[in-house]
């Protein structure tokens, strides 16, 4: 393929927007990720807002820009779910018609028997917690019998949690691998996670060596589309994990939004045209789980002093850079899971059209049928490309 395209597309993770139409059947009915933030705290946003982050949808202190330079609009989740997985596929073009299964009361006993089996230890747990609270709660009992400790949330999730210095890292990643094997059918979760932790008595703390262990994506990706045209696919942050490895050629994991920063910027200076897709995980792990609001403030506005850099890398022409999110994780409310929200949608690219008002989009693949459009790799199963709306006829098709 004669191309040098490149799309980044950077998926600020729990960053929603407002809730959707059915977010009273997921218990959501209210939330608003950003928008109750920038009322709790005030918000300095300056290259969000100028990209039209504030036309998008009323947030206080992040004015709507009368000539912003992206394209701005917002997307309904049409999948069944609110999880990381669900999110990350439908942008690519696979929707899911049945939400993976959750686990309120913890996993079946017969199936945590077979599990300690094959692993040769017993399991600590087995409830729906906060990961931060459980370590505290059952990591004496951890280090003093080596039991790994299970837990689960809302999300469809088994999370095995270890201290590394009983449980090392290559253990810890062969006992969710085993869960991953065992977890089929109606206990088929969306990820196992691996969650280990350091710390002493009252002080233990979770480390960034996480690792998922997701399904793979049941129908072909945009991932998958991009490396089928021969162009490469780097994948940065949790991505790789996200889509199972499928249609990665290369991979950046990170411990934090700043080096996933680092990461996408490395991989510009790449010129191989393709994709490049970042999660930035600190949003929804660090904070949005945690309803710390004023630690998810200064996270957003860390990211936005980041953005002159990141914009200034593009090539001219050749760059299509994306930011959106993949659910939300409303810090000001109760629940500290994840919530049903509309996801914001920045488009920008120095030779495209600005200011394009893209409106409401009926479903997140409308974002990866453009993106496929833009690097001329074929049509997704699902989703609506936008590409004829904000290209400029004058470069639209180098």
């Amino acid at each position: 393929m004669q191309t040098k395209k490149r799309a980044i597309v950077i998926v600020l993770d729990s960053v929603g927007i407002g809730a959707l139409p059915d977010a009273a059947n997921y218990g959501d009915e209210g939330s608003n990720t950003l928008g109750h933030i920038a009322k709790q705290r005030k918000l300095s946003l300056p290259y969000l807002q100028r990209l039209g982050l504030g036309n998008i949808a009323p947030l206080e202190g992040i004015k709507p820009e009368a000539r912003p330079i992206a394209c701005y609009g917002r997307m309904a989740e049409r999948s069944v779910g609110k999880d990381t997985t669900t999110g990350h596929w439908e942008m690519a073009g696979v929707i899911l018609d049945k939400p993976f299964p959750t686990f309120p009361n913890g996993f079946p006993a017969d199936f945590m028997d077979m599990y300690e089996a094959a692993i040769g230890r017993k399991t600590l747990g087995n409830v729906v917690a906060s990961g931060t609270e459980i370590i505290q709660r059952l990591g004496d009992e951890h280090v003093r019998t080596g039991f790994p400790i299970i837990y689960t949330s809302a999300d469809s999730v088994f999370q095995v949690a270890a201290h590394e210095e009983v449980i090392p890292l290559d253990e810890l990643m062969r006992l969710c691998s085993r869960a991953r094997e065992m977890l089929t059918g109606e206990l088929e979760v969306g990820r196992v996670i691996a969650r280990p932790f350091r710390g002493d008595k009252g002080n233990y703390w979770r480390t960034p060596n996480r690792h998922d262990f997701a399904l793979l994506p049941p129908g072909k990706t945009l991932l998958d589309r991009v490396q089928e045209a021969g162009m490469t696919v780097r994948a940065v942050g949790k991505i790789r994990d996200i889509y199972a490895g499928r249609g990665v050629s290369q991979t950046a994991p990170t411990k934090g939004n700043g080096e996933g920063m680092n990461k996408i910027l490395e991989f510009m200076d790449d010129l191989n045209p393709g994709l490049i897709m970042a999660n930035l995980v600190d949003f929804d792990m660090l904070y949005g789980h945690r309803n710390d609001v004023e630690g998810y403030a200064k996270a957003l506005e860390e990211f936005d002093a980041r953005l002159p850099k990141l914009i200034g890398a593009l090539r001219d022409d050749d760059d299509l850079l994306v930011i959106t999110a993949d659910h939300g994780c409303d810090p000001t409310t109760e629940s500290t899971d994840h919530s049903r929200e509309y996801v914001p949608l920045l488009v920008y690219g120095s030779k495209l059209k600005q200011g394009i008002d893209l409106g409401i989009r009926k479903t997140f693949a409308d974002l990866g049928a453009t993106v496929a459009d833009y690097l001329g790799v074929g049509s997704l199963t699902h989703g609506k490309s936008f590409w004829p709306d904000i290209r400029n006829a004058e470069v639209g098709d180098r």
